[in-house]
């Protein structure tokens, strides 16, 4: 069965599981974080998934290559995100984030590699 929709994306999945759990997570950052570290990573888990899904809406291979590789760029800038966090106190753990990261970009890689070949 084709895919029709970037929601059956595996990658998409996983990386809207990371941005939920991110949300969860800056709720418990300080106050005076709303519009700093919190909003940032917020925003670069948004764009992870954001940008696999118009990179999927595109019809031409470079075309949905650079969304994808867009997305690659935000989950590595959430990869310091999570570092940052971890050395100002803010988050514990964030071992189980880090792992999810790391398949969300392998599966990135190799879907901007098959979309290039295809090309």
């Amino acid at each position: 069965m084709p895919i029709t929709s970037f929601t059956q994306l595996d990658v998409w999945k996983k990386a809207h599981q990371a941005t939920l759990e991110i949300y969860r997570i800056t709720r418990g950052f300080p106050d005076d974080e709303r519009y700093g570290l919190s909003s940032q990573m917020r925003r670069a888990s948004v764009s992870i998934g954001g940008n696999i899904a118009e990179g999927f809406g595109r019809m031409k291979p470079p075309d949905k290559a650079r969304f994808y590789t867009i997305s690659q760029g935000s989950a590595e800038e959430l990869r310091y995100y999570l570092i940052l966090a971890k050395d100002l106190d803010y988050l514990k753990n964030g071992t189980a984030l880090s792992a999810t990261l790391d398949d969300v970009c392998r599966m990135l890689r190799r879907l901007i590699q098959s979309t290039v070949r295809d090309s």
